[in-house]
């Protein structure tokens, strides 16, 4: 099975972007640490719109993504997280190796 990638974009409620990269990035640090099927998780600032931020991450398969999905860390980040930000979307890859 291939690998998956998911790009998400976040947009951050008003005055809420710095707060939520902080708490983004502890949870990329928790997924790549406890989870065995997260390859990378990347945050990433736009330059030129400072109310969103991506997110790149890399899943052994899908199997992993949905096993990161219903992990603690996630459960944690939104619970840390509720009501900083307006909405996410995120868009499923298969990288090209």
């Amino acid at each position: 099975m291939p690998k998956l990638a998911v790009i998400a974009t976040i947009e951050a409620a008003a005055g809420q972007r710095d707060q939520l990269l902080s708490l983004l990035r502890a949870h990329g640090a928790r997924s790549l640490k406890d989870e065995s099927g997260t390859l990378q998780f990347d945050v990433l600032v736009p330059r030129e719109d400072d109310t969103k931020l991506l997110v790149y991450e890399v899943y052994r398969d899908d199997a992993a993504f949905e096993a990161h999905r219903y992990a603690a860390s996630i459960a944690r980040f939104r619970e840390e997280a509720a009501g900083m930000f307006e909405k996410i979307h995120g868009t499923k890859c298969t990288p090209a190796d």
